[in-house]
């Protein structure tokens, strides 16, 4: 004996049945993926106006450690896809030392033209919009930015809770950046 269900009830059926089927296989994509990288880290390459700039607001605001960089040749860079012909010296940085460290590389094409993109708010232009730095000590980060006179944006440093704070700044070109940490104090 087959019970006739309400349209409601089959389309609800319908859409939890798919939800677990999506649901089941997801551990399955993730296991598949697990051992593809050889690195847990990403590097994000930024393309600044002055590299000499951002070098110092790294090094002197951030906290970064400037590390062994590496040159592009014009021809690879084409070959490659990334660069039109120009030759480049890519800057390396890294909050931590070792290869399991983030690295930002730095960039800069004085001649190629480049524009500056709407840097007003993170909802101003599409892409990647800031990064997130997590900070052992808020008050030794926002006096290293202060030192380096860094302006602070909005009411940062601002209490997120539970003793954790927030600091937002921009970097020469714009480029958002939130330190998120505890006081150590």
């Amino acid at each position: 004996m087959s019970m006739k269900l309400p349209p409601f009830f089959k389309i609800l059926s319908l859409c939890f049945v798919s939800a677990m089927s999506v649901m089941l296989l997801l551990p399955v994509r993730a296991a598949e993926t697990k051992d593809e990288f050889s690195k847990g880290t990403i590097d994000i390459g930024v393309v600044v106006s002055d590299a000499d700039r951002m070098a110092a607001f790294l090094t002197n605001a951030i906290g970064f450690t400037e590390v062994k960089g590496f040159s592009v040749a014009p021809d690879l860079g084409k070959r490659i896809g990334l660069i039109d012909g120009h030759a480049c010296d890519v800057r390396v940085f890294a909050l931590t030392e070792g290869d399991q460290s983030t690295r930002l590389k730095v960039l800069s094409f004085p001649k190629a033209g480049a524009k500056q993109a709407d840097q007003g708010f993170i909802h101003s232009t599409l892409g990647y919009r800031y990064l997130t730095l997590y900070v052992k000590d808020m008050d030794r980060a926002v006096e290293r930015l202060k030192a380096a006179k860094v302006q602070l944006l909005g009411e940062t440093p601002l209490d997120l809770g539970g003793g954790t704070y927030i600091a937002v700044v921009k970097d020469p070109d714009g480029n958002f950046f939130e330190l998120i940490g505890k006081k150590a104090k």
